[in-house]
């Protein structure tokens, strides 16, 4: 048998070692070459044979291979002549191989024949049936694509000073300003940020942008969930996840964020129904008044009114603060956990796309509020006016690093312009001087008298910092396919009205509405005017209750949900994804699709849940276009997309030869990206 091999090789072997060893052989199926045996006994062998033996090792596994009747490394087949492998009848005799040795060849380690003290790392035992299992699990797991890469978890390391470890633990630390030095942030093999350094002034509100998938959302948990080390003293909250429905009146589930305040108010219930009851204990009453303080140097008296005019400036009639919380969409309690963000004022507030969720109206009046955010703001946002209006700083990351700019997103544009034209402008002065230096050395390297000019020149260039080009990032391009004209109407609505069977307001109107291949028609309102059910009307998923509405026999619409993107399948990557919706075609052909929405290379081949906000709207975009439709009807598409991708589909609106309607909040995408196009607002009846 195989183990027998290690046994005569080395007979002083400890038993339990070899009984390890034998159980690893006995797995025969999972070897296939002479390495994969050295992989899973060569480390445990090797504290047998000797520190310098990995050779003489290696030959012993190979031999072991054979006698497995498994291919041997360099492609021989194992066993008798003809070619038929077979089990030897009998374990090798080494004592034979004696005479084999040429003279003055170093005798093989095989052949010693001296005491070897057996001992066992148990450590290292471990490690090597640890290895073991892993390499037996994953040849025997269900093999995936190649290049479908699995969603990973996100880690973060970073360099603290030693002066800040010992004011965090005197707790002599108070200030409340944030540096985050030398971290790096990756996930699975992939690196975000590298060698990075942020500074956040306690008072001044930063705006971070960046390319989608860069890693801005990650960094914001990272920095919520305590793996990038602020000082403890620094409250942090992140609007991330919407507030959980239940019986809690909207107004109610905003003040409860209060702690401070919700305990002083139970505290106070309590003492004052314990004083009512009869107790005598003087200490009550004074306790009684300490929280009476408390609570009036902390204008709780004026907390619902604060917190009212936060829900009302979110879209929150007085009504609907009065209704429980379970009763709200998803949207809405996304508004309710930027609300209680907002009422609680924590000293560092970090936002993620807060625009997506609201309407125009919200969004003014979020950025007229946020002018005056009195602690630090870190905001993630690729909504280009909210930018322009909200930032005192913008933080730009781009290949690996964070850059900080002073002002707003105008100011921050300029300067990076000028900065990328300063570094391209002194990266060539020093290849320009390089190259003289450089000839000067080459022509008088061999001149005796100019021997000490020469070195001198060297020593100069190795001290010259090294300068890189300029990489300017990549223009961002959508192309949309074109399609066959139609003659119009296309898609008419004459006099429509509609309200849902079970209630009495109508939701609009008399609505007229006539397009054709140049129609650009941007719908505008408050959340609740109707946006998106006039939409599902010119679907003809939604009937109106009045009216008629006319579509071109010929027409193909392609409809992009602002909730489009989470319905997409998670665990697979975007070319199996187009591929399952439209089977039959090659894989040239969906890269190709993909390519043309900014997802190629390793991207393409990436699980969709891997992938950031952005890039899954990109993936939506390409699913949805693969029909090739001569027109498109889109809601909220500019959610989770970086600035330049959403001047990019504007750009590619302005090129499609077929028409377009849409739902935006986007204040630039609307003149910007819909030229001469029709604008038709809705108001709420």
């Amino acid at each position: 048998m195989a183990a027998q091999l290690v046994r005569d090789a080395f007979p002083h072997m400890d038993d339990d070692l070899f009984q390890y060893v034998e159980g690893v052989l006995e797995s025969a199926e999972e070897f296939q070459t002479g390495d994969d045996v050295y992989d899973a006994i060569g480390g445990i062998v090797e504290q047998v044979a000797g520190d310098d033996s990995e050779d003489d090792v290696r030959r012993l596994c190979h031999r072991v291979m054979a006698e497995l009747q498994l291919s041997s490394p360099d492609g021989h087949q194992g066993g008798a002549a003809n070619g038929d492998r077979r089990r030897l009848d009998a374990p090798v005799h080494l004592g034979s191989m004696a005479g084999d040795q040429g003279p003055g060849e170093m005798p093989s380690i095989w052949l010693a024949q001296k005491e070897v003290a057996s001992r066992v790392d148990t450590k290292k035992l471990e490690k090597a049936e640890e290895m073991r299992k892993k390499k037996l699990d994953k040849q025997n797991a269900t093999p995936a694509p190649a290049a479908v890469l699995a969603e990973k978890t996100a880690s973060a390391s970073q360099v603290i000073s030693k002066r800040d470890v010992r004011a965090e633990a005197r707790g002599a630390n108070m200030c409340k300003d944030i540096r985050i030095e030398n971290f790096d942030i990756s996930i699975g093999d992939k690196v975000l940020i590298s060698g990075a350094d942020v500074t956040l002034v306690y008072g001044r509100r930063y705006g971070f942008v960046g390319r989608n998938g860069l890693g801005k959302t990650t960094m914001l948990r990272m920095i919520s969930s305590g793996q990038l080390v602020i000082p403890s003293h620094v409250s942090v909250l992140h609007v991330e996840q919407e507030v959980t429905g239940d019986d809690t009146e909207a107004l109610q589930s905003v003040l409860e964020c209060d702690t401070a305040r919700e305990s002083l108010l139970t505290e106070e219930k309590e003492l004052n129904a314990k004083i009512n009851s009869g107790h005598q204990d003087a200490g009550l009453s004074e306790r009684l008044s300490a929280v009476y303080a408390q609570l009036q140097a902390s204008d709780a008296d004026r907390a619902p009114a604060r917190a009212a005019v936060i829900l009302r400036g979110l879209g929150f009639t007085p009504a609907m603060q009065k209704r429980p919380t379970k009763e709200f969409s998803g949207g809405w309690r996304m508004r309710l956990a930027l609300a209680r963000a907002l009422f609680s004022q924590p000293d560092l507030l970090l936002l993620d796309e807060p625009t997506n969720m609201l309407d125009m109206k919200a969004i003014i009046w979020l950025e007229d509020y946020l002018q005056t955010w009195p602690s630090t703001l870190l905001v993630v946002s690729h909504d280009r006016q909210f930018l322009e209006v909200v930032p005192t700083d913008i933080l730009f990351l781009h290949t690996q690093k964070i850059d900080c700019y002073k002002g707003n997103y105008g100011h921050f544009v300029k300067a990076k312009a000028e900065k990328m034209k300063n570094q391209q402008r002194e990266y060539e002065a020093q290849m320009a001087f390089r190259a003289h230096a450089q000839e000067f050395i080459d022509k008088f390297r061999y001149n005796a008298k100019r021997a000490s000019l020469v070195q001198s020149k060297i020593k100069m260039l190795e001290k010259l910092p090294e300068l890189v080009p300029v990489v300017a990032e990549s223009e961002v391009v959508l192309k949309f396919p074109l399609t066959e004209p139609l003659h119009p109407p296309i898609l008419q609505l004459d006099e429509v009205d509609f309200r849902y069977p079970t209630g009495d307001k109508y939701i609009f109107r008399k609505v007229d509405l006539s397009t054709a291949m140049e129609s650009r028609i941007c719908i505008v309102g408050e959340n609740g005017a109707g946006k998106t059910t006039l939409l599902k009307i010119l679907m003809d998923e939604l009937t109106p209750s009045s009216g008629i509405r006319h579509a071109h026999r010929n027409l193909k619409i392609a409809f992009f949900s602002q909730h489009h993107v989470d319905q997409l399948d998670m665990t697979v990557n975007s070319i199996q994804l187009l591929a399952a919706r439209f089977p039959g075609r090659t894989v040239e052909e969906y890269r190709q699709q993909l390519g043309s929405f900014g997802v190629s290379g390793d991207l393409a081949t990436q699980q969709v849940g891997s992938l950031s906000g952005g890039q899954k709207s990109r993936v939506a975009f390409a699913a949805i276009c693969m029909a090739r439709p001569n027109f498109f009807i889109l809601d909220e598409p500019t959610n989770h997309l970086d600035i330049e991708t959403i001047e990019a589909l504007g750009h590619a609106i302005n090129r499609f030869n077929g028409g377009v309607i849409l739902v935006s909040h986007d204040e630039r995408l609307i003149p910007d990206g819909l030229q001469g196009a029709v604008g038709l607002l809705l108001a709420a009846l």
